[in-house]
């Protein structure tokens, strides 16, 4: 038997956007709704886990207007994946 365990947490902050390109990260300080200080995935897993929930949300009306920020984030972040791994060798 497997168990399936889904978590859910919003982080409030206040960003300004310069440009899509210009994003800032999220303030070392930066704390979830329920005080615990907000982190990174810790690896790959996680990290899927976090884009799925992302795929999920992009109708979401909370994030409809950093979706263009969001999409070129990805976009670099996909390339230098890509990039990577040519560099590995494949």
């Amino acid at each position: 038997m497997r168990e399936i365990v889904e978590r859910t947490q919003t982080v409030v902050r206040t960003v300004m956007l310069q440009a899509p390109d210009q994003v800032p990260l999220a303030p070392r300080a930066a704390q979830r709704l329920n005080g615990e200080p907000y982190t990174l995935p810790e690896d790959a897993v996680e990290w899927i886990e976090a884009l799925v929930a992302l795929r999920r949300e992009v109708n979401n009306p909370r994030i409809r207007m950093f979706r263009e920020h969001i999409a070129l984030a990805c976009e670099k972040t996909a390339r230098a994946l890509r990039d990577a791994d040519a560099a590995a060798g494949g």
